[in-house]
């Protein structure tokens, strides 16, 4: 183990697929070759590999911000082909925006000694930020791919990577 996770953040049917419930636009289906490349890459490496998935009950309240999506055991909450965890590697469902709400992330994080976590995935502006937030609130270095991650929402894409870096302390990789 080198200290280093990759987050592959709710690469999912919902938010990937254009049928999906939340379909965060064509920007989401391009990053999917470079999300691929990255996973590659990190499992070369030895690194922590992490899926983090939104899955949530019918009645969620979330229901009331974004259209129902994810809902837990459809097809929609399913992970892309290519994105299923190996052995050795995690897999964690959840039901909010950050990857630390309500997962065992922080337990892992720590029983592996990692310091490094390199985040990837949709929607840059939600799920990714909030759990760079997350990360820089533990002091644990963040690593943003630029190219890796996709949002629904241009503006607040780019406000999200500016955020990240110049708030949060992530190094965004282009």
């Amino acid at each position: 183990m080198n200290g280093r996770a990759l987050l592959v953040i709710d690469m999912l049917h919902d938010f990937i697929d254009a049928a999906g419930a939340l379909y965060c636009g064509d920007h989401a289906a391009a990053i999917v070759p470079e999300v691929r490349r990255l996973l590659q890459q990190h499992r070369q490496e030895g690194s922590l590999i992490i899926f983090v998935a939104d899955s949530h009950p019918v009645d969620d309240l979330e229901f009331r911000l974004f259209p129902p999506h994810c809902l837990t055991g459809t097809p929609g909450a399913a992970p892309l082909p290519g994105f299923e965890p190996l052995p050795g590697e995690y897999w964690l469902s959840k039901s909010r925006y950050s990857a630390f709400y309500g997962t065992e992330l922080d337990d892992i994080l720590r029983r592996r000694q990692i310091n490094e976590v390199h985040l990837c995935g949709v929607c840059t502006s939600i799920c990714v930020m909030e759990t760079c937030s997350d990360l820089r609130n533990r002091d644990i270095k963040a690593v943003v791919h630029s190219q890796a991650v996709a949002d629904f929402d241009q503006q607040a894409h780019a406000y999200a990577l500016q955020r990240m870096q110049k708030i949060l302390g992530a190094h965004l990789e282009p």
